[in-house]
């Protein structure tokens, strides 16, 4: 969660203008450091040589000039660097082979969409190096803010209103992002993680994303736990809120298809462990406070039967 290794063209444009900005802070600190101690020195009580008072009232044409037009000079530094940034990220037209990803924002987790892949997944973004990327901005509820810092652009998400950011990530890796607007109680909690990968190895993920919702198998008349778990999902209030391709089709939630397929759960707050999972189910607002999933009131077995049966979604 740093923004001092930019990982894309626009995080680069960030940096770069944050650079010219602190190096023009840094020349105006150091000329008023060494202004303040030459008049120290100079005016000092404990000098021998104390100078006579100068007059009130004594005319300073070059000194005015000069911290009028140093500062607006300073300004236009800025300005300038600035406002072509902000052009640059901000571009009329999106390049022609970008992937579009719509990112909705829910209290406390989000929604990634690719519609050209026929892609829905939950809290992970798969991008692949190299490739432009315009990220297309809604919310749910309330005011939130889109952040992955080594990508760059902070982005607020304002409800009934699409904002986008376009960047073009440029090394594979793994970049942390979190919602950067205070969205209600669990707002620390809305995490996210972005994967960029190699071209083929997105297009392996891809492809194993629009693939049905994995349906397990069960040897002779023996009842596995993953059957029985599917069962229970279909049959309980999971269903209301949930959607697996081929069992549920509601978007209260997360998709679940590919749930096995992510590294984490609860809005990215926590790692896809079978042991995580089982806390979840069994009381979501323990894990996560103000969770909106209710607690289920599930047993032991019902707790093992639904991680068995959601952990075959690959």
């Amino acid at each position: 969660m740093t923004t001092f290794a930019p990982q894309s063209d626009y995080a680069d444009w960030i940096h770069s203008l944050y650079l010219q900005v602190i190096g023009w802070d840094g020349l105006i600190l150091l000329i008023v450091t060494v202004a303040m101690f030459l008049a120290l020195l100079r005016y000092s009580t404990r000098s021998e040589r104390v100078p006579a008072a100068l007059p009130i009232h004594r005319d300073h044409t070059w000194l005015e000039v000069t911290w009028t037009v140093g500062p607006a000079i300073v300004l236009v530094a800025i300005a300038i660097p600035t406002v072509r940034t902000t052009f640059r990220s901000q571009p009329a037209v999106t390049p022609e082979d970008a992937l579009v990803v719509e990112v909705t924002a829910h209290q406390w987790w989000w929604e990634v969409v690719y519609p050209e892949l026929k892609i829905i997944t939950a809290n992970e973004i798969h991008l692949p190096a190299g490739r432009p990327v315009r990220f297309e901005l809604h919310s749910a509820d309330v005011i939130h803010s889109f952040w992955v810092p080594a990508l760059g652009g902070k982005r607020d998400i304002i409800p009934g209103h699409v904002n986008a950011i376009t960047v073009t990530p440029r090394t594979p890796g793994v970049y942390h992002g979190q919602c950067a607007e205070f969205c209600g109680l669990s707002h620390a909690n809305m995490r996210l993680r972005v994967f960029v990968e190699a071209p083929e190895r997105f297009a392996a993920w891809a492809n194993q994303q629009v693939q049905p919702a994995a349906v397990p198998g069960r040897p002779a008349a023996v009842t596995t736990p993953g059957e029985a778990g599917a069962r229970l999902f279909a049959t309980s209030l999971c269903v209301t809120c949930h959607t697996i391709r081929g069992v549920a089709s509601q978007r209260a939630g997360p998709d679940l298809t590919h749930f096995a397929s992510r590294t984490t759960l609860a809005g990215g707050t926590l790692d896809n462990t079978p042991a995580n999972l089982a806390a979840w189910l069994r009381d979501p607002d323990a894990m996560k406070p103000g969770a909106q999933m209710p607690s289920l009131g599930l047993t032991d077995t019902e707790v093992a039967q639904l991680v068995a049966y959601l952990g075959s979604l690959q």
